[in-house]
């Protein structure tokens, strides 16, 4: 059974654990990509929907895959990670990324920027 949620694969002005910063902006041209878990392997769903917020990088998605729906439903697994390749950075005490090509976007466990999260899963009425 397939799951859709809403959340933020990145957060704006926030150190991850990398040390990076993502500035708004940074994904501004970003198209649709593929849903992966943990970064590795095909496809275990789909983006619907992506936009830059006053937060951060606002998605929704759908999860086909049983198995990490139900990890999702749960609670079990509920981080959000970017994969990019940086193109404009600025270094400074912290490197602060001012464009990216948006490559993919996971599920994950740990979340490099811990609050890119899951923050809501649709059910039917939704």
């Amino acid at each position: 059974m397939s799951l859709s949620f809403t959340g933020y694969a990145a957060v704006w002005d926030r150190m991850d654990r990398a040390g990076d910063v993502m500035r708004r902006g940074a994904f501004a041209d970003a198209g649709m990509v593929p849903l992966l878990w943990q970064h590795r392997g095909s496809a275990m769903g789909r983006i619907t929907a992506l936009a830059e917020d006053d937060t951060g990088l606002s998605v929704a998605g759908t999860v086909d895959d049983p198995a990490l729906a139900a990890m999702v439903r749960t609670g079990a697994v509920a981080g959000l990670s970017v994969g990019y390749r940086p193109r404009v950075v600025h270094q400074g005490g912290a490197r602060a990324i001012l464009s990216a090509e948006l490559i993919e976007i996971s599920l994950v466990t740990v979340p490099m920027q811990p609050l890119a999260r899951v923050i809501h899963i649709l059910t039917k009425g939704d």
